[in-house]
């Protein structure tokens, strides 16, 4: 599973049970991505949750990396058999953009966040699982 975290919105992936191919799940607002994730966590097996870490170009933590530092440590405390992984989300939000308009989405289409959050998490755990290949 991976994870978009954003301070309003957060992106969630899922991959199959032989981890081929990440498929966007949902997208939930913040404050209920935790009491999302144990209901999830509940009916289907997770053995990992990837959060997305965002850099700056010079490699630096970028604003926002606190506020997801923070996330983290909740999910670690909510979920301890859990492995949490970080992965370099730059260009996420670019490149789901790009998606959108490759797979022909109209201009309003592609104004929905949500989605973009959703395909943001989708490449964050296709990278994660290529990388561990």
């Amino acid at each position: 599973m991976a994870i978009d975290y954003g301070s309003k919105r957060v992106g969630i992936a899922v991959t199959d049970a032989l981890q081929i191919i990440a498929t966007g799940l949902t997208t939930v607002h913040s404050k209920d991505v935790i009491d999302f994730l144990k209901k999830y966590v509940e009916k289907e097996e997770v053995e990992c949750m990837v959060v997305g870490e965002p850099k700056q170009m010079n490699n630096e933590p970028s604003e926002s990396a606190n506020m997801i530092d923070q996330f983290v440590v909740h999910l670690k405390r909510t979920f301890p058999k859990i492995k949490i992984e970080r992965m370099d989300e730059r260009f996420t939000s670019k490149m789901a953009f790009q998606t959108m308009i490759a797979s022909g989405l109209k201009k309003k289409a592609r104004q929905n966040k949500a989605l973009v959050d959703e395909i943001s998490a989708t490449i964050i755990l296709q990278s994660y699982m290529e990388k561990m290949k």
